[in-house]
C-alpha cells in the first residue's frame, strides 16, 4: 500500500506548509518577511528623488537644502537648533569681522569712533582656535563679544559696509535687520 502514496518531495511541492519541519516553516516565514520587506524598500528607492549640488564653498549648497527641508515641512527640531548654534555664532562673529574690514578697506568712517575699539577686540578673535576653525564658536565665548557685535551692528560705517557687500564677499551672516535675537 505504502508503494502508491507520493513520496516526501513531491508532496512538499504540491503541500509546502504540510510537510516543513518547524525549523523549515520557521525559515520560510522569515524568508517571506525580507521578501515583504525588499519590496518595500525597492517602492521606497523607486520614489526617492537623489540630487547631486555642485558648487564653489559658501554658494549655498547647505542653505538651499535646509530651506527645502523647512518648505517640505519638516521643520528643524529643538535637538537640531542645539547642534547648529555654535555653526550660527561662527558665522556672526566670521561676518561681522569681514564687516569691520571692509569697512576700512572702503575707507568708511566710523559712525562713533569708539566703536574701534570693538572694531579691533573682533579681529583679534582667534579663528585658530580649535573649534573655531571647524566653525564653531562655544555659547560662553560667544556671549565674550555680543556687545562688541551689536555696537557695530548698529554702527552706521557697519551698516555702510554692509549696503556695499556686492563689492566683498560676505560668508553666510545672520539677519541682524530683522530683530532675530543672538542668544
Amino acid at each position: 500500500m505504502a508503494d502508491f502514496l507520493p513520496s516526501r518531495s513531491v508532496l512538499s511541492v504540491c503541500f509546502p506548509g504540510c510537510v516543513l519541519t518547524s525549523g523549515e516553516a520557521e525559515q520560510q516565514r522569515k524568508s517571506k518577511e525580507i521578501d515583504k520587506c525588499l519590496s518595500r524598500e525597492k517602492t521606497y528607492v523607486k520614489r526617492l528623488v537623489k540630487i547631486l549640488l555642485l558648487g564653489a564653498g559658501e554658494s549655498g549648497k547647505s542653505t538651499f537644502l535646509k530651506q527645502m527641508r523647512i518648505i517640505h515641512g519638516q521643520d528643524f527640531d529643538q535637538r537640531a537648533r542645539e547642534e547648529f548654534r555654535p555653526t550660527i555664532y561662527s558665522n556672526v562673529i566670521k561676518g561681522m569681522r569681514v564687516l569691520v574690514d571692509a569697512r576700512e578697506k572702503l575707507h568708511i568712517p566710523w559712525g562713533d569712533n569708539e566703536n574701534q575699539l570693538h572694531g579691533d577686540k573682533l579681529m583679534a578673535f582667534d579663528t585658530r582656535a580649535p573649534l573655531a576653525a571647524q566653525g564653531m564658536v562655544e555659547t560662553r565665548v560667544f556671549l565674550q563679544y555680543l556687545p562688541a557685535i551689536r555696537a557695530l551692528w548698529a554702527d552706521s560705517g557697519i551698516q555702510n559696509a554692509y549696503d556695499r557687500r556686492r563689492e566683498f564677499q560676505l560668508v553666510k551672516l545672520l539677519k541682524m535687520k530683522t530683530g532675530m535675537p543672538l542668544t
